[in-house]
């Protein structure tokens, strides 16, 4: 298949069904980890990348398949998945209360004066772009602590900073959830899932 405008990335946003929902414990995690693999073929096949199989090296990162980077996220209602040419990270999250003090560890006075005011939106938007560079860099949750938010440009876009590297971050927000990409200079095409499905 050719490749599609690579100028444009496409994350992919699928709801789990009801009755997968139901799943607990490890027959959950497996089936939204095989879910969540959808939505990245499904963002490769939009954008016409030949994304032939998809591996992770011993730590869990994603390994990078015809020169195809990837990345997926999951919750028990929704999964994502995206595919660029460069390292990529998404992530989502459904926005609930958050604690004080969650909320001081993971947003440092710096970060919380670059907006208008406290919120567990904004903690989970902050969240979620920290995570999308972590994973775009392989790095993991253990690079939190050098992970900052730079700069808020708007509602849908954000600078994060890590290891002396900005990152540009996109949102996407529906049915009470978050999701960030890694946006760097390419434009964003959300597939959200349809109101109602």
């Amino acid at each position: 298949m050719k490749e599609k405008q690579t100028n444009i990335i496409y994350p992919v946003i699928l709801k789990v069904p009801m009755e997968k929902q139901a799943l607990t414990g490890r027959d959950s995690a497996r089936y939204l980890r095989q879910y969540a693999r959808q939505a990245v073929i499904a963002s490769a096949q939009k954008t016409g990348f030949n994304l032939s199989i998809l591996e992770n090296d011993s730590n869990g990162a994603p390994v990078a398949s015809n020169g195809i980077f990837w990345s997926l996220s999951h919750k028990p209602a929704y999964v994502a998945g995206v595919t660029a040419k460069y390292g990529v990270g998404i992530d989502i999250e459904p926005v609930r209360p958050v604690s004080q003090s969650l909320f001081n560890r993971v947003i440092d006075n710096t970060e919380q004066q670059l907006a208008d005011r406290k919120s567990d939106m904004l903690f989970y938007r902050y969240w979620t772009a920290k995570e999308a560079v972590l994973k775009a860099t392989e790095v993991g949750l253990k690079g939190l602590s050098q992970c900052k938010i730079h700069h808020i440009i708007d509602k849908t876009t954000l600078v994060v900073s890590y290891r002396q590297k900005y990152w540009m971050i996109e949102h996407a927000y529906f049915d009470n959830y978050v999701v960030s990409v890694v946006k760097n200079d390419k434009d964003i095409q959300w597939i959200l899932p349809i109101s109602g499905n």
